[in-house]
């Protein structure tokens, strides 16, 4: 049986006014944030180490892709599992104990010697981050009411981008001072800290919490079921394939994740080769380009969550910003590939990845809107497809036409994946829960 917050003790006091609302869950956002950032910031030390690795065991770039790819396919494979994990156990115990095991296979990357150690060591590692997004975005449909889910949805996606601009040059700084074994031990007992100030300060439920007070909790649950998100139970896999709106989620994600790693893997070269960058430029340049999720992801959930509160629509505009972002992504991917000048070409690229944001905060809060108690379900289905075929083909696939038609022809090919997922948010309705489309 749940303790009651010491705030609604108080609040249920004879004679008491009924306490100020607080706002605990936005701790959440707090810790979606740092928990996606660190969960980055961890997946780019190794390409700033790779030069340090591939001179010390004489690996080829065939090797180091290889190593890339093991991490990939692990981590789309356990999406779901680690979806129905977080749904079945409490995000709670779920995610304090993923952070912990990547974070100790992070550090365990020092030890590696050969070429299959290292494959089996990042495959690990992967394992331990899948339930990062199912289980903070289960989180969120259960901390946020529906009019916040967009704006929390915006901490998940951005710490994800901030991880891309800070984890390189801080990993680069480590791997200069103190070596690139460095850098995986300084990230490791990051992972740990922050897995433990998780499991401390946050609860699976905001009932739980005693820094959540009657008030907040009813500004929370308000228009749900009392046991709404307590009860464990296993998704009803036959109900949601025979869902169009299941299957079609899937779709923006597989755009927006083709689009997002595509410039992650391929930018400094791009820069580099297609504009005559040097090293200095490139670096800034990419900070620039990388903020533009981060912004677009941020605005779009703002946007989503003002519309809904003020009574003015319904969570499907979630599905109409998310397309009209990939269109406009695509269009300023279009203007790229035709761009001449430097810096107008980096303008462009950072436009169209600050439009493609919103597709990606609309894509999370929808899995929340439609998922229910079964979020974590539904956002591991959703990031399984986006990171199997985005992150695992659109690299590669983008690659080799680059090397056989040109970098124009390669952005042009990144621009049309976002007519794609536009089409794909058509048969998106975030209003309408799975249980009422099966």
């Amino acid at each position: 049986m749940a303790t009651p917050s010491a705030g609604s003790l108080l609040d249920s006091c004879a004679g008491t006014p009924a306490a100020k609302r607080t706002n605990y869950h936005w701790t959440l956002a707090i810790f979606a944030l740092l928990l996606t950032f660190m969960s980055f910031m961890d997946r780019v030390n190794l390409s700033v180490a790779a030069p340090a690795i591939i001179k010390e065991f004489h690996f080829t770039l065939v090797q180091i892709g290889m190593i890339q790819t093991a991490f990939f396919v692990c981590y789309a494979l356990c999406q779901i599992p680690a979806g129905m994990l977080t749904e079945f156990l409490g995000h709670r115990r779920v995610i304090s104990l993923a952070v912990i095991w990547w974070s100790v296979f992070t550090s365990a990357t020092t030890l590696c010697g050969t070429f299959s150690s290292w494959i089996v060591v990042r495959g690990v590692f992967a394992i331990g981050e899948s339930p990062v997004y199912p289980g903070v975005n289960n989180a969120i449909s259960i901390w946020f009411p529906k009019k916040e889910r967009g704006k929390a949805a915006g901490f998940l996606m951005s710490g994800g981008c901030f991880g891309q601009i800070i984890g390189m040059p801080l990993s680069v700084y480590i791997m200069v001072v103190w070596g690139w074994r460095a850098i995986f031990l300084v990230f490791g007992l990051a992972g740990i800290v922050l897995a433990t100030a998780y499991y401390i300060l946050m609860r699976t439920h905001p009932r739980e919490s005693k820094f959540v007070n009657k008030a907040e909790l009813d500004y929370i649950t308000e228009g749900r079921e009392a046991s709404a998100g307590t009860k464990r139970s296993i998704a009803p896999w036959k109900d949601f394939f025979r869902s169009s709106q299941f299957w079609a989620i899937a779709i923006p994600c597989v755009a927006t994740n083709f689009i997002n790693y595509i410039f992650v893997t391929w930018l400094p070269v791009y820069l580099l080769q297609a504009h005559h960058f040097s090293l200095k430029q490139m670096g800034f340049a990419a900070v620039f380009v990388f903020a533009g999720p981060a912004v677009g992801g941020m605005t779009g959930g703002l946007i989503a969550d003002y519309v809904i509160r003020t009574q003015r629509g319904t969570p499907r505009i979630r599905a109409w910003l998310g397309g009209l972002g990939l269109l406009l992504c695509c269009c300023g991917l279009y203007v790229t590939a035709a761009s001449t000048g430097q810096w107008l070409t980096v303008m462009w690229l950072a436009f169209s990845l600050c439009c493609m944001g919103f597709s990606f905060s609309s894509g999370w809060a929808s899995c929340a809107d439609i998922g229910g108690k079964f979020t974590g379900t539904v956002t591991g289905w959703m990031n399984f497809w986006g990171q199997l075929i985005g992150g695992g083909l659109g690299p590669v696939l983008i690659a080799w036409i680059a090397s056989r038609y040109g970098w124009q022809a390669a952005i042009l090919v990144t621009a049309s994946m976002g007519i794609v997922g536009a089409i794909g948010w058509i048969f998106v309705k975030p209003d309408i829960p799975l249980e009422n489309t099966a």
